[in-house]
């Protein structure tokens, strides 16, 4: 046991959520540029939804973990907060700025109507409420999707999750093996929740189910895997292979309820087979600014109208773009709000002991 304690530590979460992030990425680049075909949209809006639903289960995995390991609820609460929130505030900034510079550039007085908005978008986005304001005077409001960052919505389910877990987390310690039927208990309501909401006959059904609890599924799926972690280290590959299995009768519509558990079993059988780890974090974890990034960039380019034609020059810029921002957001603002003992910041000496 003690050999697979060791090797828990050694896995492949940073490639993962790097593959999810590119693939989000990808799939905003066509819709934002009205590119690709519908067919290819289609497809790629499965991945991007796989992708976050993956996410979501590392982050099960992962916080859980964390949350265990932490000797204070105030420590757990530090360490989310130093990872999450300052690389997410400077990118709800950076848009608000920019909107209030054209503005006055436009002669607009950025004190009247406009200035309100802009005020009005920072005061919900800043706190995770970006439905509430979406949009930003002066800003992409001639391109296709005007939003500013649609990307961010799954950020409030983030912070929620964090929010609950630690309540959660306490029963679950109180339930000795009831643990585990409370487990399937939360992943059941949520799936009733997630496939029912939109049967409703309501304004926004398919928004409002994707929200929490329609997600908490994929989150008790990571969680379970932390709590099996030792014992499902050597069955990696048969995770692997039901995974896939699982993941893709998921596809089909009367057995959607599957997809938390085929896809964290193929996530765990992912990061944790045999083979290099890869290390994909070892020059910084690019993942969480790519995310965060790349929708307001892609809108950039759409409004300075590099995507076309020719198409091609906007889908490799695209990309170059926001790597580099990604860069320069984890070296200047994420890296150095983190702990020493961050596993992120280990990652760029080559150490891999997971410590999210």
């Amino acid at each position: 046991m003690a050999g697979h304690r060791a090797d828990i530590k050694h896995n492949r979460f940073d490639a993962l959520r790097l593959l999810f992030a590119a693939l989000v990425l990808v799939y905003h680049m066509s819709v934002l540029s009205r590119t690709g075909g519908a067919q290819a949209q289609a497809v790629l809006a499965r991945a991007a939804e796989l992708s976050i639903e993956g996410f979501f289960i590392i982050s099960g995995f992962l916080v859980y973990g964390s949350l265990q390991r932490s000797k204070a609820l105030k420590l757990y609460a530090e360490k989310r907060v130093r990872r999450l929130y300052p690389a997410y505030f400077v990118v709800v900034l950076i848009p608000a700025l920019v909107s209030l510079i054209s503005l006055g550039l436009g002669g607009a007085e950025a004190g009247g109507e406009a200035g309100q908005e802009v005020l009005r978008y920072l005061a919900a986005n800043l706190v995770f409420l970006n439905f509430l304001h979406p949009t930003l005077p002066g800003l992409f409001a001639h391109n296709p999707v005007p939003v500013v960052n649609g990307a961010l919505w799954t950020l409030k389910i983030e912070v929620m999750f964090y929010m609950v877990l630690p309540v959660l987390g306490w029963v679950l310690a109180k339930s000795g093996r009831g643990k585990w039927v409370l487990l399937i208990l939360i992943y059941s309501a949520a799936e009733l929740w997630r496939l029912g909401i939109v049967r409703l006959d309501i304004p926004h059904a398919a928004q409002i189910a994707r929200q929490l609890p329609g997600q908490m599924s994929f989150f008790a799926a990571g969680m379970g895997l932390w709590l099996m972690r030792d014992r499902l280290l050597d069955k990696s590959g048969l995770l692997l292979l039901a995974g896939l299995v699982i993941t893709g009768l998921s596809l089909l519509p009367p057995l959607i309820p599957l997809r938390a558990l085929g896809l964290g079993a193929l996530v765990y059988g992912l990061a944790f087979m045999p083979g290099p780890r890869l290390n994909a974090a070892r020059f910084g974890d690019f993942s969480y600014g790519l995310y965060i990034l790349h929708f307001p960039i892609i809108n950039a380019l759409v409004a300075l109208g590099l995507f076309g034609p020719p198409v091609w020059r906007g889908w490799l810029l695209a990309p170059a773009v926001v790597l580099l921002a990604s860069a320069v957001l984890w070296h200047l603002v994420e890296k150095p709000f983190l702990r020493r003992s961050s596993h992120y910041r280990q990652s760029e000496d080559h150490r891999t002991i997971a410590k999210p």
